[in-house]
């Protein structure tokens, strides 16, 4: 991973040299910028990881500047102020506006140094907080001891040793983020960021601006390209990629520069891209609906995630985990699977593979209250069978409550089941259940369902 990029803005020449000389001997990589002009400039070039910013200078002031900054959204890094004539009104500004800190001048380099190291520390925790709560549904670990999953962990820790572009298949539901997340800490990156694209779940038209950026009057909005600098960039689903930007994106990885939507100069590309479809592209390819290129840039390593009725062997292992998982993360109560029930699962075909496991188990440990599942628990789970005194259900939904609480729960059902058929694709679950693709958004949201990692 490379070191964190640092921009110094200051208009005193003596202060910008030496603060660059200083970062550059902790390791640190470093642009200078004497005014709000050049400071504009470099951002347009590279997203810095850290921002430090004077507030008096010729042509625009440095609170000036952080409002543009936080007015293009939230900031793209940690910004530290520095002043020699500074009040606490402006310190107070600065805060408000989103500034790490404020520094008085004559600095203290001690000081600075600490700073910046808590900044950058601050923000890193963060973003790892953030990618924790977007992937705490995810299994993390690729569980099993089946040979072909031996295997599979094997090939991703030795892929992950090289920087080339991979692309992950298997069907909906089968792990393939899980996989990509275990390659990243397996690899050089893997202090860097994890950014994952649901490529299915953006909006039509909005592929270009959501992975290169905008500029737009001089402001710049970082993309999740330049957001994975350092890292990965995950794309799931890119089968469902338009034409338009897969050419943009071959042309990004070939040359390792792209432009941002409105912009004229190009940025340099430093993420490592892993891609997933549960389609096969080269059928795709020969339809026109992939480009043969990107095909060959992204099938550079080929990872294949089997379906789980594959590797049946494997699931009295996932039962455990995905129990053990949902009681540490949920304080569901702990039960175990009896022998019957888990000789009956080996036996399903799993069309939904390992996020259909995790499901049931949740809903068994939610339904739920001997301290093990036992095969007419899990039928019943499954609409099978309805167990003595239990409350009587229809597909699924309980009958014996209000008529409002019903009909949420029949439509989750509903939607859960169509957005899994269509595998993630809103476009073609809009089709399928005859809804306006806003609408359908606004429902999915409502009814609390997630779209990322389908």
């Amino acid at each position: 991973m490379s070191a964190p990029y640092i921009l110094v803005v200051d208009d005193e020449p003596d202060i910008r040299e030496l603060l660059s000389e200083i970062l550059q001997d902790e390791g640190y990589q470093v642009a200078a910028a004497q005014n709000g002009a050049e400071a504009r400039q470099a951002l347009r070039e590279r997203r810095p990881d850290l921002i430090l910013l004077d507030i008096w200078m010729p042509d625009v002031d440095g609170i000036s500047l952080l409002k543009e900054l936080s007015d293009a959204g939230e900031l793209p890094c940690p910004v530290i102020m520095m002043s020699g004539h500074g009040t606490v009104e402006t310190a107070v500004e600065a805060t408000r506006l989103g500034a790490y800190d404020f520094l008085e001048k004559p600095l203290s380099l001690a000081k600075l140094l600490l700073t910046v190291e808590r900044a950058l520390e601050a923000h890193r925790l963060a973003q790892e907080n953030i990618v924790f709560r977007q992937r705490e549904g995810a299994v993390m670990e690729p569980v099993g001891n089946s040979q072909v999953m031996v295997r599979l962990r094997e090939q991703v820790k030795r892929v992950a040793q090289h920087d080339t572009w991979v692309l992950i298949t298997g069907e909906p539901g089968s792990g393939r983020e899980t996989i990509a997340r275990y390659l990243h800490a397996h690899s050089a990156r893997r202090d860097g960021p994890f950014v994952d694209v649901g490529v299915s779940g953006i909006t039509q038209g909005g592929a270009a601006l959501e992975l290169f950026g905008r500029e737009t009057d001089g402001h710049v909005e970082y993309g999740r390209l330049e957001q994975a600098a350092g890292g990965i960039l995950f794309l799931d689903e890119v089968a469902d990629m338009d034409l338009e930007v897969q050419a943009q994106l071959v042309a990004a990885l070939d040359t390792g520069t792209f432009l941002r939507v409105g912009g004229a100069e190009p940025v340099r590309l430093d993420a490592r891209v892993i891609a997933a479809t549960r389609h096969d592209l080269q059928e795709k390819v020969a339809k026109g609906e992939f480009r043969e290129d990107l095909f060959f840039q992204l099938n550079v390593v080929p990872l294949h995630v089997p379906p789980l009725r594959e590797r049946r062997e494997d699931i009295p292992l996932l039962l455990a985990s995905a129990v053990d998982r949902l009681v540490m993360r949920e304080k569901l109560p702990y039960r175990h699977f009896s022998v019957a029930a888990q000789n009956y699962l080996r036996n399903l075909e799993w069309p939904g593979n390992v996020r259909e496991l995790i499901n049931l188990v949740q809903r068994v440990l939610i339904l739920g209250h001997e301290p093990e599942v036992s095969l007419e628990e899990v039928k019943a789970a499954l609409g099978q069978l309805q167990p003595e005194g239990a409350a009587p259900q229809f597909a699924g939904v309980l009958l014996d409550q209000p008529l409002r609480e019903a009909r949420e729960a029949f439509e989750k059902a509903y939607l859960e089941y169509h957005l899994e058929q269509a595998g993630g694709n809103i476009s073609r679950m809009a089709q399928a259940v005859g809804m306006e693709r806003t609408h359908l958004y606004r429902k999915l949201k409502d009814r609390g369902i997630e779209i990322k990692g389908r």
